[in-house]
């Protein structure tokens, strides 16, 4: 998913540029996979995520994503005989140098000393093992990487990035996306679908043709998710994504963004601000109905897995 790109990792990072500043353009509505799943887990998250902005804390966690990404995708810029572990191996200093090039700030997640650099880096060359160990990238030679998709339903966007798409030479698709962390229970894994399908709506949308099968590859625990969506499945996908958008445009009118109280508000970087933990939300922006339906306006990226 990624990559982005991590996003933020990795899963989509959005502007912390001032949202009372001029007014926004006229909107373009538009939704990616990251920004619908926040307004299903939590309506509040997505006002916080689009609406205020608010930075995101880096993780070391989420930078070892936004690496193993780039690693796998670098790796297929070379002869399919050439792909070997040592190979991939080999280009993780540089990608990790490309990283700090491009912002020095995240360093500092990787440790502050050689020694705690060094295990780092060798935990993201252990998920690339891992990788070896689930796919061999000497048989892949994937139609395309980092790939952004689009397409127009009704008047809405739909958007996002896809880590590999795969077409056989009949033609069939495989959409294929990385995951860097574990792969999630029953409870969760519906989630994880979720976006696998948005993306499989977009490509057919687009290309004409249903993807064969959709993939999930989990590094952390040495999984793959497969799932073979049929026509059926898409459709109440795109009912799904109308449904949701519906309703970000009634809180975005009535400003009501209510809170979900669930086990991910442990993992939530806004926990403090949230009225269901005593928090107090910031005042809404200027322009703040604008902001809301325009999350490509909000600056997302990309996002890489955790």
């Amino acid at each position: 998913m990624t990559t982005e790109r991590e996003a933020a990792t990795a899963d989509d990072a959005v502007s912390t540029a001032d949202p009372a500043a001029d007014a926004p353009a006229p909107r373009r509505a538009a939704l990616s996979p990251s920004r619908a799943s926040d307004f299903m887990q939590c309506p509040l998250l997505y006002r916080f995520r689009v609406v205020d902005r608010l930075p995101q804390p880096p993780s070391a966690a989420a930078a070892r994503g936004t690496l193993v990404h780039a690693v796998l995708e670098r790796l297929f810029d070379v002869p399919a005989g050439q792909r070997t572990v040592e190979a991939a191996h080999e280009l993780i200093d540089p990608q990790w140098r490309q990283m700090i090039e491009r912002d020095p700030d995240v360093a500092v997640l990787a440790g502050e000393t050689d020694t705690e650099l060094a295990a780092w880096l060798a935990d993201a060359a252990v998920l690339v093992d891992r990788w070896f160990a689930l796919e061999d990238p000497t048989r892949l030679e994937p139609a395309e990487r980092e790939l952004y998709v689009e397409a127009d339903v009704d008047g809405l966007t739909l958007r996002g990035y896809v880590d590999r798409l795969d077409v056989a030479p009949t033609g069939e698709m495989r959409v294929v996306d990385y995951k860097t962390g574990r792969s999630p229970s029953e409870l969760f894994e519906a989630k994880a679908l979720f976006q696998m399908k948005f993306y499989a709506l977009v490509l057919w949308r687009t290309r004409g043709v249903i993807p064969r099968m959709l993939q999930l590859v989990y590094l952390g625990n040495s999984e793959i998710v497969r799932y073979e969506p049929e026509e059926r499945d898409l459709l109440a996908t795109e009912r799904k994504v109308k449904a949701l958008w519906s309703a970000i445009e009634r809180a975005a009118q009535t400003g009501d963004w209510r809170a979900n109280k669930t086990r991910l508000c442990d993992w939530c970087d806004h926990k403090a601000l949230c009225p269901e933990w005593g928090g107090t939300p910031p005042p809404l922006p200027a322009h703040a109905v604008q902001l809301a339906l325009d999350p490509v306006r909000a600056g997302e990226v990309a996002p890489t897995e955790e």
